[in-house]
């Protein structure tokens, strides 16, 4: 969790309210955890909301710009890889139909 911690606080400041900042978190955690679907339900459930729709709101009306979040984090994965002689690899998920 420290860890998580430690990156999900290089991009916290891209949330400038603390309603979507907490909710981005959960929803971060919802989508690493053991869950068998990713879609806003699971990171919901994980979280205790009762429904969707804050995880939903997150995504598709809270002011944050996903594209400086994805530098982060990109910047944060290729600088911290936690071992020296660490592999990252990534796979590009494919374009819904």
């Amino acid at each position: 969790m420290e860890e998580f911690n430690a990156a999900f606080a290089l991009i916290a400041g891209r949330f400038a309210r603390v309603g979507p900042r907490k909710q981005a978190r959960a929803f971060l955690l919802g989508l690493l955890s053991d869950v068998e679907s990713r879609s806003c339900w699971q990171p919901a459930k994980q979280a205790g909301d009762r429904s969707p729709h804050r995880m939903q709101r997150l995504l598709g009306e809270a002011r944050w710009d996903a594209d400086a979040v994805r530098d982060d984090l990109r910047g944060y994965v290729v600088d911290e890889p936690g071992a020296p002689d660490a592999v990252l690899i990534t796979d590009r998920a494919p374009a819904p139909s």
